[in-house]
């Protein structure tokens, strides 16, 4: 009796078993991003929640309290307005805490009542200040919150000053008396993507540990015989080694750390040393980064001990798919939905941002989000370690063990 022959693929696309896993991963996969992805970014003013802005007022008359506190009670909704002093606003744009601030001078109050008199010798200004360092989307976006109250203020007080003057030309200037000067309250260097190289720097921390941590996963696998190589049309499995999956996870986690050496000083040499990034603090930035690499790595490892053959899926959202539009490094966490504020909260890429924007531009303030980035990171190693051996060591006692017996060699 002859053999029968192999199916060809005609055959196999027919049978619906065949399509239903990746058919079913594929749109859920699609789907979710494409809601997580464009959910957060879709209307940035409209999600606006208590979104920080100094409000500085040095003016020695009244009017600059009069704008103030018709901002603070009448500005826009989803701001959040800090009126305190020019020493505290220009510390709270060096530590990241505000968006920007607006500024009214000393003068202010004595230019707007020299208008339209021999007095007069400029525009009374208003001040707008950026703060670069908090990403280019979130400085710009509270400097056109500002830019906007500020001319408010300007045509409100031109309904009270044009109607006395007699000159036409005088009242058309008087209609709206107010410039407004926008210039850096806390500068950057040149070299830093206008304040995106701390959220490229960080992905690349985020995406050095989840693939390393992904390869490393399935290195050991295949080098213990555990899973197949297969490179171009050539294909080998080698003898399967009896060992545990509590001691494989260990040795997977050691060579995490130990690749994570180098890989993290690659990622530094490229970035500062040939690119040229703007960085200080470099000792500190290598070993923020190399903990920040272990501790994702680490998590990739105990998710793909915990779930298996999906754990790469999982480790992907956990570490990318959720974690990118909940960072707050493009567009603020203050702008997205309530859902990506949320995440924000525990999602390691958030928590790794501030770490790194905080070195890169804040001249390493503690106060600036290093403190929060490091206790995170500490968290992240515990938890990685208590979910991963847990996971293993349960696996273990129930005798579930990885061993796949092998074929006899043909004699």
């Amino acid at each position: 009796m002859a053999p029968a022959s192999p199916p060809d693929a005609g055959a196999l696309l027919r049978h619906p078993k065949l399509w239903l896993v990746p058919t079913v991963l594929s749109a859920l996969v699609t789907l979710v991003l494409s809601l997580l992805y464009m959910g957060g970014i879709l209307n940035p003013g409209a999600d606006l929640d208590r979104l920080p802005i100094a409000l500085v007022d040095e003016d020695r008359g009244g009017l600059g309290k009069e704008i103030t506190a018709a901002l603070t009670s009448e500005g826009p909704g989803g701001v959040q307005w800090h009126r305190i002093g020019a020493a505290e606003a220009q510390d709270r744009l060096a530590s990241g805490k505000v968006y920007g601030a607006l500024l009214v001078p000393r003068d202010f109050s004595a230019s707007v009542a020299a208008l339209g008199t021999p007095r007069a010798t400029a525009r009374p200004t208003l001040t707008v200040l950026t703060n670069p360092g908090v990403g280019s989307l979130g400085s710009s976006l509270a400097a056109q919150i500002n830019q906007a109250a500020a001319h408010r203020a300007s045509v409100t007080l031109g309904k009270r000053l044009a109607p006395a003057a007699t000159d036409p030309t005088a009242r058309v200037l008087l209609a709206d008396p107010v410039a407004v000067q926008t210039r850096v309250g806390h500068p950057i260097g040149r070299r830093s993507g206008l304040g995106l190289s701390a959220f490229y720097y960080t992905l690349l921390l985020v995406l050095s540990g989840f693939i390393g941590g992904n390869l490393i996963h399935t290195g050991v696998d295949t080098a213990l015989g555990y899973a197949d190589s297969e490179i171009g049309p050539w294909h080998t499995r080698n003898r399967t080694v009896p060992i545990d999956r509590t001691q494989t996870l260990v040795l997977k986690m050691v060579m995490t750390a130990g690749i994570a050496l180098l890989t993290t000083s690659l990622l530094m040499l490229a970035t500062v040393g040939i690119l040229d990034m703007d960085a200080g603090h470099l000792p500190l930035l290598w070993v923020f980064s190399y903990c920040a690499v272990v501790a994702v790595g680490l998590g990739v490892q105990a998710i793909n001990a915990a779930f298996g053959g999906v754990g790469q899926l999982v480790s992907m959202f956990v570490f990318i798919a959720l974690a990118l539009p909940s960072s707050g490094a493009t567009i603020p966490l203050q702008a997205t939905p309530a859902f990506y504020r949320f995440l924000g909260a525990f999602e390691p890429m958030r928590q790794l941002t501030e770490g790194v924007r905080a070195i890169l531009y804040f001249d390493a303030r503690a106060d600036a989000g290093l403190t929060r980035a490091w206790v995170m990171i500490a968290i992240g190693f515990v938890a990685a370690l208590l979910f991963g051996f847990g996971m293993t060591r349960y696996y273990d006692r129930r005798g579930l063990a990885r061993l796949t017996p092998q074929p006899e060699p043909a004699a």
